[in-house]
Formats: structure tokens, C-alpha cells, sequence
């Protein structure tokens, strides 16, 4: 029979059991809570929205997320990068969720099709997506039909109808009970939930969440990173066309300066903050890198080596057009199938104009710029002693008017030697080879200003 004293031991070890039972299955119950991931898309689709979209899906899997919680306000934006993150969203194991607070349009109204739940605040609006240019203009039919299959593909995939989807694009669908003739459909909340498009009108977040049974779920807060920022900056086309100018310009520069200076340090922060990027962002590979290295060797021997301008000058600028556009969109060794063809060309396009611009650029100012004072103390030049017979032409005005000897090519900068000593001298009237005899008219700062003999 048993003592007091182990009924007593009983009762206590049965009561601490239970406590840690309890705190167990608090703990599980803690644990098993489901987590809600939530970032945000509140301006235009562009390269910044693509790498957040990026971020926010791999932490959310880092995190073990369950949901995934999109807070849209957008008016569209870039194609490409819209059906980027569309593709997110489709192939992600996470279920979305999209909060249209306002505004889903065009390329928003895209990336709302490919999510399983469409939620719409009191008074938004979702639709009107054709495809259109930097000033607003109707593009072809081509980018139609393509945007036209985007959006039939991404509504059936989430089991809605895809007629509505198309006449978000093609103002010839026919959906009188929605839309005019002619006219692209635009659905407002109310609209939206009564043929099924969305799931609901709510007044916010938590209200969407109680209407998933999300109440008690835990809530994680996207956040982004200054890297992001930047990186989303620099891969904007708008900013790509710039960075291709600087690095044209000042390859453009170096080779009509002597020495080695800002025009070369220009060119390659430009090219490094241009390639860096896509490269992180898996656009840029290393052979597209290789192209535009081998290209500038073309354009530098074509310039200093090979008198003229033939197939390696030619060669090189379009090895750098090519590495330019190949290094904007998405491939795999060159296969670019997975891609429509106009991002392609778009990517040519901006490449050619950027380098059109830099050209133009480059003639219009370049003259000022070499010869200003602030231009010549950033640049480096050789050292050049007088035991080696190099003098500056400033000191010694006796030698206009005579001629010479252009002892490397003029392009339009180089060296000449005029009774036995050389100066630093800058061809009028274009290019001038090495070995021909030389008249010299002027002398400004530090150079001479000469002509071909023949020309005087």
C-alpha cells in the first residue's frame, strides 16, 4: 500500500507532466502559426519593382512564409519587367495574395492576374492595359497580340476567365455588359468581385486577413535595402542610355587626348556601374562582358595602330552594340526563346540612340571640352623631358609657320618634330599619318595647330 509520501510524489510528478505538456503544445501551437509575408508595389513597374519582388520571394522561403501579401498601388509600367514578376508569382510554391489599394492598371493588372487571391479596396480600379510607347502612343499590333497571350495565358493559369483578361488589351472583345465598343475594359471594385475577378471589397489588410482565417497569423514586413535601391536605380534603361553615353564619350575622348586621364577613368566607372548590375542580376554573363572588352580592343587598335577606319574599327562597334543589348534581357547562352522578340529590339534601339547621342555629343562639344583649362589639369599626360628632345610649343613661337615632320598619326592629337625637336601638335582638316610633312599655323596653350603641306 501506498505511503503518503509517494502519493504525494505521484501528484507532483503528474502535475509537473501536465505543465510541460501544456507549455509544449503552447510552444507547438507558437510554432505553427502560419506567417503572412508582405511587401509592397506602390510606383511604376520598373527594374527597381522586378529586384524587390525578387527579395521579398526569397526571404519569404528563407522565413518558411505561407503567404505571400502584395500591397499594390500602381498605374503600370515596363512590360519586361512586369512579366518577370509575373512569372514570380506563378512559379513560387507560396500562395499570393494581391491588395489592389487603389490602382491596378496595365502592367499591374498583369501581375494581379497571376496571383490566387485578388482583394480590392472601396473604390480601385484594375485594367487597361494595352501596350504603349514613352509618349503614351498605341504600339503596334504586334506588341498587342503578344500582350494580348500574356494575359490570356496568366488568367487561365489562375482559373479566371481569360476573355475579361483580353479585353483589358483589345478594345474589339466583346463584353457589352462591361464595356463599350471600342473602348478597353476597366473594372472598379464592385465590378471586379461581381464576375468573380477579385475575391472582395475590404477596407484593409486585416480585414483580408480575417477573410483567409489569417487573424492570429504572424505578419513580416518586407523591408528594402539601399543595395536594392541602387541596383534597381542603375538597371532603369533611362539610366543605362546614360551610363552608355558616358562610356562612349570618354572612350571618345581619351583617344583624342594625350595621356591617360578622366575620360578613361569616365569610361570605366560608367562600365563597371552599366555590367555590374545585370550581372548580379543574372542579365550580364561573362561572354557578353568578353564582347565588350574584345570591342574596345578593336576600336583602340583600328584608332592607333591601323591607319584609317576599316573592319576592326567597324568590328568593334558592333561587338559593343552587341554586348550592350545582349547584357538588358534575359539568356541563356544565346538562346533568347524564353523572351519576345521586342525586348530585344527595344534593347538595340536604346543601344544604337544612346550611342548615336554620344557621337553627336562628342562633336558638337568635344572641341571645347580638350581645350578647356579645367579639362587639361584633370588630364594626365606622359611625361615628356627636354633631353629627349621634347618641348612645349608655348616657349618657342619661331616655329610657326614652318614645317615638319608628324612623327605619330594625328587623331587629331599627336607629335611632331620641327628642326630637330617635337612637340605636341593637333591636326586642322582631319586625320594626318605618320611621316607626312606638316605646316604649322598656330600655337594655342600647349600645342601646335597644323595642316597636311599640301593643304596651306
Amino acid at each position: 500500500m501506498a505511503t503518503i509520501t509517494d502519493r504525494r510524489f505521484y501528484i507532483f510528478f503528474f502535475t509537473l507532466f501536465m505543465l510541460v505538456l501544456l507549455f509544449a503544445q503552447g510552444a507547438w501551437a507558437q510554432e505553427a502559426k502560419p506567417t503572412v509575408y508582405k511587401f509592397s508595389i506602390r510606383d511604376d513597374i520598373n527594374a527597381t519593382s522586378w529586384r524587390n519582388t525578387k527579395q521579398a520571394y526569397l526571404k519569404a522561403s528563407e522565413r518558411g512564409a505561407d503567404v505571400m501579401l502584395i500591397d499594390m498601388n500602381t498605374f503600370g509600367g515596363l512590360v519586361n519587367f512586369a512579366d518577370s514578376i509575373r512569372s514570380t508569382i506563378l512559379d513560387s510554391p507560396i500562395k499570393t495574395i494581391v491588395f489592389i489599394n487603389h490602382n491596378a492598371a496595365s502592367a499591374g493588372a498583369l501581375i494581379s492576374l497571376a496571383s490566387e487571391k485578388i482583394y480590392m479596396a472601396k473604390g480601385s480600379s484594375i485594367g487597361a492595359a494595352s501596350v504603349v510607347d514613352g509618349q503614351g502612343e498605341v504600339m503596334p499590333e504586334k506588341y498587342q497580340s503578344y500582350m494580348r497571350a500574356l494575359m490570356r495565358s496568366t488568367a487561365e493559369a489562375t482559373g479566371r476567365d481569360p476573355q475579361v483578361a483580353e479585353a483589358f488589351v483589345d478594345q474589339d472583345v466583346d463584353l457589352p455588359d462591361l464595356k463599350d465598343d471600342g473602348k478597353l475594359l476597366s473594372l472598379t471594385s464592385k465590378e471586379a468581385v461581381n464576375i468573380g475577378l477579385a475575391d472582395g471589397e475590404v477596407n484593409s489588410i486585416d480585414e483580408i486577413l480575417a477573410l483567409e482565417s489569417l487573424s492570429g497569423s504572424s505578419l513580416v514586413v518586407h523591408q528594402t535595402t539601399w543595395v536594392d535601391n541602387v541596383i534597381g536605380f542603375l538597371t532603369n534603361p533611362a539610366v543605362q542610355g546614360f551610363l552608355i553615353v558616358l562610356i562612349m564619350g570618354g572612350i571618345y575622348f581619351e583617344m583624342t587626348s594625350p595621356g591617360i586621364g578622366l575620360p578613361f577613368a569616365v569610361a570605366l566607372v560608367s562600365g563597371i556601374l552599366y555590367f555590374a548590375p545585370l550581372y548580379i542580376e543574372g542579365f550580364a554573363a561573362n561572354w557578353e562582358i568578353l564582347l565588350f572588352v574584345v570591342g574596345v580592343i578593336l576600336l583602340l587598335l583600328e584608332i592607333l595602330v591601323i591607319p584609317g577606319f576599316g573592319v576592326a574599327g567597324i568590328s568593334g562597334i558592333v561587338l559593343l552594340v552587341c554586348s550592350f543589348a545582349f547584357s538588358m534581357v534575359p539568356n541563356e547562352s544565346f538562346d533568347f526563346s524564353m523572351m519576345p522578340p521586342y525586348f530585344l529590339f527595344r534593347s538595340f534601339l536604346l543601344v544604337i540612340l544612346s550611342i548615336v547621342a554620344a557621337v553627336v555629343l562628342s562633336v558638337l562639344f568635344g572641341k571645347s571640352i580638350l581645350n578647356s583649362r579645367a579639362f587639361k589639369r584633370l588630364v594626365l599626360a606622359d611625361e615628356q623631358s627636354s633631353s629627349q628632345g621634347y618641348v612645349s610649343s608655348m616657349f618657342d613661337s619661331q616655329v610657326i609657320g614652318k614645317e615638319g615632320i608628324a612623327r605619330t598619326d594625328l587623331r587629331p592629337s599627336g607629335k611632331v618634330e620641327i628642326d630637330g625637336k617635337w612637340f605636341d601638335a593637333v591636326a586642322l582638316g582631319g586625320y594626318i599619318e605618320k611621316g607626312t610633312t606638316v605646316h604649322v599655323e598656330r600655337h594655342e596653350n600647349y600645342n601646335l595647330f597644323v595642316r597636311k603641306k599640301f593643304e596651306v
